[in-house]
């Protein structure tokens, strides 16, 4: 990436100034002098300070500077904290820009810090002592006898080794263009969970034998550094695996693996000393790992943005404490600002709270806070881009939308179809031209990761070649883009009831016009062919807005958990509790008798199946909750024409069939949200 040479003229003329942390505001130890003398693997530890600044100093706004800093640490990237805390970074810019060029720079820096860490590592026995020590446990050629053998420098080179794996299978899904490559860096990950699995013990042991023998909770001879990237490791590894859809997660446990959410969320927790029952963590300053600060971001991510996703284990007021806790540390001074992270959690924070407004301010201080990775900005301009939806303010939202179509190179296709149906829902002549090109570019925007295209490009893609063959035509595309994106969640209860609502019932009486003829519906009968064409759009046209109709008012009823209302609101959600109820049972019923006459859109029926079983759990209905979560998931046959929707650009849209079973738009998505619904309501969790 650029040094600055592509940033806006009025980031050059305003630079941001040097960097000068004063006493007052001392978030990390002044930088480390520079290594004196050859470098010496025995005390590659020695580097921990060094690598710690140079984090501090990238989430303190200042990436250029953690960089070079790193670089004139270790200009031959020989030492193993600072090679592979080095290829982290870089890591961090090729998954921020998708560019190719700084994917394969990445992976070349990472791979590079990988080999660094494999020559710190202990060698493994040989294969005659390895079959000698299944025998002989006390050779301890494998497992936790194999790890307490290790120097402390060969425990933590095998500690980085792992992340590294980790960061490269990343980046290679990602860049890879093809399933060999994709199963390449699947089996690395394979190899990175194991290494924390054997971690995992090894520090469960150390604090057991520490108890046994009255030294404490846990073994003081084990550093800070090492414990919390161990805590890292086994926290993400136990999330990742307890995030997958039950039918990939029985494949994996084949295998020995399975991932204990809870369990997770605890290790994250305990690298900050963070506990339900306190305010303020137990673990200080002086005595956090270098992974802390980490952790600490994964469980806001985990929180607050795999919240859409997921539903067991969430905690909005644990993400609350976590912030709080950063924003003191980092406080918002003229020399420096705070890390971008922190205004960005708390704007997702407002957002989950239902409230977008705070939000956007959140946001836009996130912006002003760094200057130096533009793609930074493209994190907080889709998040705008979305509340300005939840706020219905769709002129703001489209202007969002076409900076990241401008700048962004994460998913060109998303954010065109961000601006198109935009100005769709502006509507007017001056805008169908317009709308009609970038609805025509569409589809070819596309990218793929290891050989697939992403699902909601898949989506949208579908919806561009509709939008042509219905003649310029979309039925409610910017709400139910909204729907997609989660936004409707976080929408205020007052803009879903005066603005979003009204919008629906509207669409629902242009469709009330077409009822006795839906074959006249759209461009009008004349131009129909002999496959009634009319009647196909209505039907699709018909479920979709009944399925919005549904949500809307399933969301007065039972406003998202995580919502901060007003009591005025409260008891006007009381008073009308019952009428909303009904409203959203009858949308969502009419979804489900009309389903089997839907033609293009059969995701709809899945999805109205998903949410009614969220708004039956609200009511009480366990059981009718856990009917309809099956059928969402696919565990049932449900009632819908069939077409496979996985069959990329060849499909016609117009391909018909018998009732059955197939393939349906954002089916991965609903297969995680359902399966995490069931999961929480089988423990009574939150829906």
């Amino acid at each position: 990436m650029s040094n600055g040479e592509d940033l806006p003229q009025e980031s050059k003329q305003a630079p941001m100034p040097e960097m000068e942390p004063k006493a007052d505001e001392l978030w990390v130890a002044p930088a480390p002098g520079l290594p004196k003398g050859a470098y010496q693997p025995g005390k590659a530890l020695e580097d921990i300070p060094a690598i710690t600044y140079a984090l501090h100093v990238f989430l303190r706004s200042h990436m250029h500077e953690s960089e070079d800093y790193c670089r004139e640490y270790d200009p031959k990237m020989e030492r193993l904290y600072v090679a592979t805390g080095f290829g982290l970074i870089q890591c961090v810019k090729g998954l921020m820009s998708f560019e190719d060029e700084d994917l394969v720079d990445a992976l070349a820096k990472v791979r590079h810090g990988n080999g660094i860490a494999s020559q710190h590592r202990k060698r493994a026995a040989s294969l005659p002592t390895r079959l000698a020590g299944l025998v002989m446990g006390s050779l301890n050629t494998s497992g936790v006898g194999f790890i307490k053998s290790m120097t402390p420098v060969e425990r933590h080179a095998e500690l980085v080794y792992a992340e590294s794996m980790f960061e490269k299978a990343l980046l290679g899904i990602v860049y890879s263009g093809d399933w060999l490559a994709f199963i390449k860096e699947a089996l690395n990950m394979r190899t990175t969970i194991n290494i924390y699995r054997q971690l995992g013990k090894y520090l469960e042991a150390v604090d057991a034998e520490a108890q046994a023998q009255g030294k404490g909770p846990e073994d003081m001879s084990v550093d800070a550094d090492f414990r919390s990237g161990v805590y890292l490791g086994v926290g993400l590894s136990n999330l990742v695996l307890s995030l997958m859809p039950a039918r990939l997660l029985t494949i994996v446990e084949l295998f020995g693996y399975k991932g204990d959410r809870h369990a997770g969320l605890a290790y994250l927790q305990r690298a900050g000393g963070w506990t339900a029952n306190s305010d303020v963590p137990s673990v200080d300053l002086a005595r956090e790992g270098v992974r802390r600060t980490i952790c600490d971001m994964s469980l806001l991510i985990f929180h607050l943005v795999l919240s859409n996703l997921t539903f067991e284990g969430v905690d909005i007021s644990m993400a609350q404490k976590i912030l709080d806790y950063h924003i003191e540390r980092y406080p918002n001074g003229a020399y420096a600002p705070p890390p971008p992270e922190l205004p960005l959690r708390i704007g997702r924070l407002h957002l989950v709270r239902s409230q977008p407004s705070a939000a956007i301010e959140y946001y836009e201080k996130a912006m002003k806070a760094q200057n130096q990775y533009r793609n930074l900005h493209h994190i907080s301009f889709w998040e705008m881009a979305i509340a300005n939806l939840s706020l219905w303010d769709v002129p703001a939202s489209l202007e969002h939308w076409r900076t990241l179509a401008t700048e962004s190179t994460w998913s060109k296709s998303t954010y065109t179809y961000g601006v198109a149906v935009c100005l769709l829902q502006i509507g007017g002549e001056k805008h169908a031209v317009e709308v009609a090109e970038l609805m025509e570019k569409v589809p070819a925007l596309r990218q793929r990761i290891a050989g697939k295209s992403l699902p909601i490009e898949k989506f949208i893609a579908r919806k561009a070649r509709k939008f042509k063959q219905q003649g310029g035509r979309l039925a409610l595309p910017a709400l139910e883009l909204l729907y997609l994106f989660l936004g409707m969640a976080h929408a205020p209860r007052s803009v879903v009831h005066k603005r979003m609502l009204p919008l629906v019932d509207e669409q629902l009486a242009e469709l009330a016009k077409h009822a006795r003829d839906p074959a006249g519906y759209g461009l009008g009968a004349a131009s129909r062919d002999t496959r009634g064409q009319g009647a196909d759009e209505f039907w699709d046209d018909m479920c979709l807005a009944q399925f919005l109709r549904g949500i809307c008012l399933r969301y007065l009823a039972y406003p998202d958990p995580d919502a901060l209302l007003d009591p005025g609101e409260e008891a006007e959600v009381q008073a009308r509790r019952a009428e909303s109820e009904k409203g959203a049972k009858e949308a969502f019923e009419a979804v489900f008798r009309d389903g089997p006459r839907v033609v293009y859109d059969h995701y709809l029926v899945y999805y109205a199946h998903f949410e009614y079983a969220r708004l039956l759990a609200c009511m009480g209905d366990k059981d009718g909750a856990r009917t309809h979560l099956d059928m969402a998931s696919l565990w049932r046959s449900l009632p819908v024409r069939e077409r496979r929707e996985d069959t990329d650009e060849r499909d016609s849209l117009l391909t018909g069939g018998v009732i059955g079973q197939g393939k349906f738009s954002m089916e991965s998505q609903v297969h995680v949200r359902a399966h995490a619904a069931l999961e929480a309501l089988d423990r009574n969790g939150r829906l």
